[in-house]
C-alpha cells in the first residue's frame, strides 16, 4: 500500500469573489511554494491551464485515492 505522502495537493473551490476564472466546487490541481503559503496565498493551476495565485482561504484541500487522482489528471 502507498502512503499518503505520495498523494498530489488537490483543492475544492468553496469560494471565489473577484476571481471568475475559478468554478466553485471545482476540483483544482494544487502546487506546493512555500512563499506564497507564508503570505496567505496558494498556487492553483487554473481553467487556463497555467499557474496562479490565489488567497488560501479560497479552497479547502482534499486527499484523494490514487484512481481520482490519476484520473483527474489525464483529463486536464
Amino acid at each position: 500500500m502507498k502512503s499518503r505522502n505520495s498523494n498530489l495537493p488537490f483543492g475544492i473551490c468553496a469560494r471565489n469573489v473577484d476571481c471568475e476564472d475559478l468554478e466553485l466546487r471545482k476540483v483544482y490541481r494544487l502546487l506546493p511554494d512555500d512563499a506564497a503559503a507564508a503570505d496567505g496565498y496558494i498556487r492553483v493551476i487554473d481553467e487556463s491551464g497555467e499557474d496562479y495565485l490565489y488567497p488560501k482561504d479560497f479552497f479547502v484541500r482534499i486527499d484523494l485515492p490514487q484512481a481520482a487522482q490519476k484520473a483527474l489528471l489525464s483529463a486536464a
